[in-house]
């Protein structure tokens, strides 16, 4: 009975199993006719695409420039792609096309007293160390191109365009990249690597001018056409010994003496970290001039007198910056100071045509906090004070030279908002005491940043 159920049953299954079979079998045909067809498709593209790059190379090579004719044809190696930036290299310019920025300056300014009568006695001052005209305008705006020139230089062109209206080159220079060492050299016209601030343009002030010292003993800013050495020691302290060789037209040297190298300079600054939060920065630099009939001058741009003679400047600065956990975006204080002292020897010749000997010494300074207490917003004061000590018959009673025994000093509270790091607003109070009748002054600025521009330095 089992053996007939078995021979009963056995042809049922092969019956079933058969169409299942047969089943299978056409699902594998039909993914391996799919996968062909995958296959072709592929092979059909990148025919296309080999085709494609055949028609986009050149027929023809491009033909080498003509050269003058050498006695027999010499080899020559192709030139070696430049090099990816390091650390040698300025971070804030591109290495192939320059940065390009404007910035736009400008406000408002009331004085209690008439500018045009603005003077420090006891200083013969330069054509900047004004305060400023009264009313709405512009103030000086700049226009700058940067950028690497290659893997060994960096350059650097920035126009001012002065309220008066025209274009002036206020710095032109070529920068080396990679010299060995931790040397750079600077080629041109540039501002004067001397004390801290001066090296800066305006905008990057924590103020709306500068102070009542830098304007006195530097007419704002000084600046020349030279050359500038730099080193940067290798050692974990920040250490940087720097001169410089300047023709020196620019106050306070004038005349480009000497066959114009009329300045030279030497500065050192050192500096590091405290722990997590504090960093700090000193120098100290000296500078020497020889001056060839160089003008003075009042508020209203008339000549006050000429000197002719040596001077020597020097300048002691410390910046302190604190900010929780090194992490300035939200609070941060920055204390920031610079000491001067000068001397002056020769003659000086007054603006009616007197001439007579002439010797000073002369000692300022200044002193500035700002505290960023929230993002965007600051608030910061500085004290200024200059004085001098004057000798010789070129000084008179009542006269340029004539300190008449007073401080001259100036005070300055600042608040500042900046939505970005391209717009900046700020407002400042200061009390003007360099004559006996103190000048009460209200300024209001606003500075725009088009285009690319690199960070400030520390």
């Amino acid at each position: 009975m089992r053996n007939m159920t078995i021979a009963w049953l056995l042809p049922c299954l092969i019956a079933v199993a058969s169409p299942a079979q047969a089943a299978t079998l056409d699902e594998l045909q039909e993914m391996k006719q799919q996968i062909r067809l995958m296959q072709q498709k592929i092979d059909k593209m990148e025919a296309e695409l080999q085709a494609s790059q055949h028609d986009e190379t050149p027929a023809v090579a491009p033909q080498p420039v003509a050269t003058e004719p050498v006695a027999a044809p010499v080899a020559q190696a192709a030139p070696e792609p430049l090099p990816q930036a390091t650390g040698t290299t300025r971070s804030d310019a591109n290495v192939f096309n320059p940065q390009v920025s404007v910035i736009l300056n400008g406000g408002y300014r009331a004085m209690s007293r008439n500018p045009a009568r603005f003077s420090v006695p006891g200083f013969a001052l330069g054509d900047t160390a004004g305060p400023g005209d009264r009313g709405l305008g512009i103030n000086e705006s700049e226009l700058n191109f940067a950028a690497n020139v290659d893997n060994k230089f960096y350059a650097s062109s920035t126009m001012s365009l002065p309220p008066t209206g025209g274009l002036n080159v206020e710095e032109a220079y070529v920068q080396t990249l990679d010299l060995p060492a931790g040397l750079t050299i600077k080629g041109g016209r540039f501002f004067s690597g001397i004390g801290y601030i001066n090296q800066f343009h305006p905008h990057h002030d924590d103020f709306i001018d500068r102070s009542l010292a830098s304007r006195v003993f530097l007419n704002s800013t000084f600046a020349g056409d030279g050359l500038q050495a730099r080193w940067l020691a290798p050692t974990d302290t920040y250490l940087e010994l720097g001169g410089e060789l300047l023709r020196g037209d620019r106050y306070p040297g004038g005349g480009a003496a000497l066959r114009g190298t009329g300045a030279w300079d030497a500065f050192v600054h050192v500096g590091g970290d405290v722990g997590f939060s504090n960093s700090w920065l000193a120098g100290l630099s000296w500078l020497g001039t020889k001056s060839v009939a160089r003008s003075s001058f009042d508020s209203n741009g008339a000549t006050t007198g000429l000197f002719d003679g040596s001077g020597r400047l020097f300048i002691g600065d410390l910046v302190w910056k604190w900010a929780p956990e090194g992490n300035p975006v939200d609070r941060n204080v920055k204390f920031q100071t610079e000491i001067f002292q000068g001397r002056e020897l020769g003659a000086f010749t007054n603006a009616a045509g007197l001439a007579g000997t002439y010797s000073s010494n002369r000692w300022g300074g200044y002193a500035e906090a700002v505290y960023q207490f929230t993002h965007g917003w600051d608030i910061g004061i500085r004290h200024s004070l200059v004085f001098s000590s004057n000798a010789g018959s070129a000084v008179t009673p009542g006269g340029v030279l004539d300190s008449a025994g007073l401080h001259p000093h100036r005070t300055s509270l600042v608040l500042g908002y900046s939505n970005s790091e391209f717009s900046r607003f700020r407002v400042q109070l200061s009390r003007d005491k360099s004559q006996p009748k103190a000048d009460n002054q209200l300024a209001l600025q606003y500075i725009m940043l088009i285009g690319a521009h690199g960070a400030h330095q520390f």
